[in-house]
Formats: structure tokens, sequence, C-alpha cells
């Protein structure tokens, strides 16, 4: 395996590093990302060392707070944003070199924008905004016009966490009503958010609105609705576990979770959920954002785990999302 030209530096891995996936579409089975965005340039995004080993408390006696805790060590390899203007040029090639295809979500125009560079590598996903500032009228009809005549996929990234808001509120009930009268799937931000510091960047998160037993009454309400809960609600293993244990229809992304944290943490979550027995409900993910090698890094931590069989490594990489987005049946 090489490293990505351009993107990761380091001419080798440490024995305690992830090996990078690094294949063409014709020489390696498919992959499916759950969780992309459909993002143009990214200003604000730094050079990141994937899975750091720890977020760095802060001050506010010290002056400006970074919105990020993570800490400034060294690491190879470095994920890069990619250079002014080549964003979706430069991870659409990643998607056609690995053989992936993508749940990519955003406004219906941006994706729009992604799905007619790559037809074949794009699923198109999109939902409502901010409650605080919705239309939910203007809002509802956008969406059925997105899941019926423009062939939308997934109603999602829904981000309730971050205005504190439980999935089971009331408010926002006619959207979800609207997914399973249509069918869709839905894939609701449930757990990770602020890399140690939402309280800087993002004051309205709560972590506690990440519970994934919010969910019950939901999921009570809508018997026949699928959920896609993003981040696999990290930290909240036990809950996670609970709200899988009672709902068939709910299965987790591992996106955002798999290269932001400690990976001995992020391993450990992921033993958790297969021993607990929901190997066949994990779905591989990144969180694509502003970092093209991503990918790459992201799918070698799971081909690189000794806990996984190759048919679990299987399953998370494809089988399980195929199902979920039932596109064994065409759809």
């Amino acid at each position: 395996m090489r490293l990505l030209r351009g993107l990761l530096v380091g001419a080798a891995l440490s024995a305690s590093s992830v090996s990078l996936a690094q294949n063409t579409s014709s020489d390696v089975a498919p992959v499916i990302d759950v969780h992309m965005h459909a993002m143009d340039d990214a200003p604000w995004a730094t050079p990141v060392c994937p899975n750091q080993a720890r977020f760095e408390a802060s001050d506010p006696a010290d002056g400006p707070e970074a919105p990020f805790g993570w800490s400034k060590e060294e690491c190879t390899p470095k994920l890069y944003p990619a250079p002014k203007g080549q964003y979706m040029k430069m991870v659409l090639a990643d998607m056609e070199r690995l053989n992936v295809r993508g749940v990519v979500f955003g406004a219906p125009d941006a994706v729009k924008k992604w799905q007619a560079a790559a037809p074949a590598r794009v699923i198109p996903g999109t939902a409502f905004g901010r409650i605080a500032t919705s239309d939910p009228a203007k809002e509802l009809k956008m969406l059925e016009v997105a899941f019926g005549q423009d062939g939308f996929k997934v109603m999602g990234e829904i981000g309730l966490q971050y205005e504190g808001i439980s999935p089971s509120d009331m408010r926002v009930d006619p959207y979800f009503a609207l997914a399973e009268k249509l069918d869709i799937p839905v894939a609701i931000h449930m757990g990770t958010g602020g890399s140690g510091r939402a309280n800087i960047g993002t004051p309205t998160y709560r972590g506690s609105m990440g519970n994934p037993l919010l969910l019950e009454e939901l999921l009570a309400r809508h018997p026949r609705l699928r959920v896609q809960v993003m981040h696999a609600g990290y930290p909240m293993i036990d809950n996670m576990l609970t709200l899988l244990q009672a709902n068939s229809h709910v299965y987790v992304d591992l996106a955002g979770l798999i290269w932001s944290y400690p990976r001995k943490d992020v391993n450990r979550y992921i033993e958790r959920l297969v021993d607990g027995g929901f190997g066949d409900r994990i779905m591989y993910g990144t969180d694509q954002l502003a970092w093209p090698g991503l990918m790459a890094y992201s799918i070698g931590l799971i081909q690189n785990a000794d806990y996984l069989s190759p048919e679990q490594k299987r399953d998370i990489l494809y089988n399980n999302a195929a199902r979920f987005l039932r596109l064994d049946k065409g759809k």
C-alpha cells in the first residue's frame, strides 16, 4: 500500500498506525460511505492528526479559546484540506479509486452538483434546516419535491442536537411523519460534537440530546421509520445497545467517530457493538467535510481491525448499508 500523494505525509507508517486503503475500483470490493457532505472549499479547515490521543482543557482567563480541543501532537499520516477549488474533484477521484458510493448530504442544489459530477457514485440526501429559523410548510414542500421528483434517498443530516432539541420533540414530528409516509430513511446526528469544546464553538449543543434513548418516543409514533443514528451515539454505548435491542429498524454509522477520537476507544466502541450482537447494523462513514484523505484512512482502520472477521468487515463497509438503503432492491 502507498500513501495518497499530496494528501498524507510520511513515507511509512509506524507499527501502531493504521494502514491506508490504496486500491483502484477494478481490484477492490465496493464500499458505501453513508455520511458525506456536499462541501466546496473549507477555509476553516487546518491539517489534522486523526485519532488524537487527548483533548486539551482550556481556561477562559487565557483569552480567545480555540473551538476545537485537539492537541497539537505530530503524526504520520496527517490529513490535509484540499487546495482551493479542488475538494469535490479530489473526493470524487478517491471514491472512484477506492470503489466507494457515498450518501452525500446538503442543500438540494449543492447535492445535485455532486450527483451531476459522479452519478454512479453519489446517493443524494437532504434535510430540513434549523428549527428556530425554519418555515415548516416551506421545508416540508421542499422535502416532498426532493424525495419525489428529484429522487433523493435519505433525509439527513438532521442536526437537532446542535440546537439542544430531542428527536422526539413534537415540533419536528411532521418531518419524520413525511419520511415514514414516503418510506425514506432518516439520518440523525447523535453523540459526537465539538471535539472537546462544544461550549466554545457550538454553545447550543447539548450532550444530553445525543442520548440514543431519546429516539424511543419517535420510533413508537412511527414504527415503520428506518433510522440511521449518526456517530453511533458515541460515547453512550450502553444506551445505544439498549436502543438497538428494542428497535430492529435502527442502524448506526461510524462517521466522525472513526477518525476524530482516540483509536483505542474507537475500536473498543465498535467491538462493543459487534459483541452486543449488532454487527449487521453498523455502517461505515467518514463525515467527509474538508480532508479528502479521510476516506482511505478510515477504510484502513476497518480493514486492519483484528477483532473483526473478514465477513464482519464486509458487512460494515458495504453489506449493512446496502440493506439499509435497499440498494439490493434496486432503489
